[in-house]
């Protein structure tokens, strides 16, 4: 399924302090569990990390709900791109690609040597096999990989596509995993199949599960030659981010990713702590913009979204939510500093911090927006009243969500924040069942801004309301314009061509603004040395070091090493 693999729920700080000291006592007492295994860590090499919701047992990787180290740690794509930075692809299940002229036939070299956990050999049948599968069922191909692929060796699988489809390189190469035919064969329905026993080329199978923990061990068939060289790696539920902060402290977690306000107190209380701030996503309101489409509400008039745009202060905003560890973002939703040569206008390339407010009023004084006696705006009898959603549990979200409600009150609009569960903010934000809900963008196939764009804007990514827009486009958010732009930058690779294309894009955006950006969400991710050493650093971001984050984690966890 070629999608963004980072769509999973994410730890952050509980605003509820009975649960949250609730989800601590039940954390540590899980931890409890591990502790055997930990006061032994230097003799087995192993390691804890901390993990989201695993009540369920899944583990296959065309699944948006797939266990954390599903993807990157048991699966294994074909090359991996480094996030943190611009970079070339690496090699993973692939020794080397070449496209031929017209753009419309990619030949892949497959690895030799390399076996699946189950001692079977890897060849190119099974790169074949999986880009056939998932070309053949609609649901695992949201975005609409249009390629038939063959092997013709054992080491060479050529995919053929109906068009000029230079673009579809790194989702192809870098964003799907390759699985193994002689299993995959034999799946009834490969789109809800669990997978409880999941066959990969990864460095770390599943060794044993409970909805309390689960246990990876190593692969000792893994085709690369030393790695890894820790034995065994736990994930353990952790209900809050205080909850992990909790059991770092205390020793019991050695890898985690929460958002943790005062991280570098945090940091003192324990010698053999550490932790990175990589942030690449920016936070957005997501709006269900399109009244055509079937979206409902005064966020379907453009004006009121950028009335909301100006209305907001990103500065009180980063510093109440942020945790002083937010950046500036970009009208672009692309990221300021990584992202410069793509984006156009230099002068307009960072958003606004202070608030106009009046200019906001102005604007919706424009659109037949006018102030009621209560100081709500109303048209046509109807007020301007909105619902922004976001997930129980992360307070900086939260946080943003009731700051805005003050922001916003000062230019008429009102703001009724929602808080839900994970599942139920997925599935409204999927199927266009809300008017506003926060998330963040930032994350595609690579760092090119075709991938954010043609997830988040192209009209052959959405879908009308109450049906799934999984593919990405879930402000429901159509222009023929944009859709031109993207089919001109997918058809080179020409980077002054396609930053030309690009440009358009961010013009029609900033008007628009079907996702109105807040700011560059921090990423931060915690370490526990004393088990292991050779973690991401400032200085070395081999990888987006989120434990979470796809493709990334098994890199971390065949890098890292037993500390001495």
């Amino acid at each position: 399924m070629l999608r963004n693999p980072t769509k999973r729920p994410r730890l952050r700080r509980l605003v509820s302090a009975a649960a949250a000291a609730t989800a601590t006592t039940l954390l540590l007492a899980a931890c409890e569990g591990a502790a055997a295994g930990n006061q032994t860590a230097a003799k087995d090499a192993s390691i804890t990390v901390a993990a989201g919701d695993i009540t369920t047992e899944n583990f296959n990787p065309f699944s948006s709900t797939a266990l954390q180290p599903t993807l990157g740690v048991i699966y294994e794509p074909l090359y991996w791109y480094n996030f943190a930075k611009q970079s070339d692809p690496t090699p993973v299940l692939a020794s080397g690609f070449s496209w031929n002229a017209a753009g419309t036939e990619l030949t892949i070299k497959t690895r030799h040597d390399v076996k699946w956990n189950d001692g079977q050999p890897f060849t190119a049948k099974d790169v074949a096999f999986t880009f056939n599968l998932v070309a053949k069922t609609p649901a695992l191909n949201p975005s609409g990989l249009a390629a038939i692929a063959k092997a013709t060796s054992d080491d060479t699988a050529v995919l053929t596509f109906k068009s000029k489809s230079l673009m579809q390189e790194p989702a192809v190469l870098a964003n799907q995993a390759i699985v193994p035919e002689h299993i995959w064969k034999d799946i009834k329905d490969p789109t809800t199949d669990l997978n409880k026993n999941p066959v990969g080329t990864g460095p770390f199978k599943v060794k044993s599960y409970t909805p309390q923990s689960f246990v990876l061990t190593k692969n000792e068939q893994y085709w690369e030659a030393g790695k890894p060289t820790i034995k065994e790696v736990r994930y353990l539920p952790v209900a809050s981010a205080d909850a992990a902060s909790a059991a770092l402290v205390a020793g019991k977690v050695d890898w985690a990713s929460a958002y943790l306000p005062g991280i570098d107190n945090i940091m003192k209380s324990g010698k053999n702590l550490t932790y990175v701030n990589t942030p690449v996503m920016t936070t957005v309101v997501v709006t269900c913009s399109n009244a055509a489409l079937g979206c409902a509400g005064p966020q379907t008039d453009p004006a009121v979204r950028k009335a909301i745009y100006l209305a907001m202060n990103r500065e009180q905003l980063a510093k109440l939510a942020g945790g002083g560890v937010a950046g500036v973002g970009s009208p672009t939703m692309l990221l300021p500093g990584r992202d410069d040569n793509w984006i156009a206008d230099a002068g307009a390339a960072k958003l606004p911090q202070s608030a106009n407010a009046d200019e906001a009023g102005k604007l919706l004084d424009a659109a037949g927006w006018t102030k009621g006696s209560d100081g709500v705006r109303t048209k046509d009898g109807k007020r301007l009243s909105l619902t922004v959603q976001t997930v129980t549990g992360w307070s900086d979200y939260i946080l943003i969500n009731d700051t805005l409600k003050q922001q916003l009150a000062a230019a008429g609009i009102e703001l009724k924040p929602s808080q839900v569960s994970w599942n139920e903010w997925n599935a409204a934000q999927t199927n266009g069942k809300f008017q506003l809900s926060l998330d963040s963008v930032g994350l595609g196939a690579s760092t090119n801004p075709y991938f954010t764009y043609d997830s988040k804007l192209a009209t052959t990514n959405t879908a009308p309301v109450g049906k799934s827009a999984s593919a990405g486009n879930q402000s429901r958010f159509s222009n023929p314009a944009v859709d031109a732009a993207l089919k001109t930058a997918a058809g080179t690779t020409d980077q002054a061509a396609q930053k030309a294309e690009y440009a358009k894009i961010q013009s029609i955006i900033a008007d628009q603004l079907p996702y109105i950006p807040v700011y560059v969400n921090s990423m931060l991710t915690e370490f526990n040395t004393s088990r292991a050493t050779g973690w991401p650093t400032k200085d070395n971001m081999y990888v987006l070091p989120a434990a979470w984050k796809a493709w990334d984690a098994g890199i971390v966890l065949k890098t890292i090493k037993p500390a001495s």
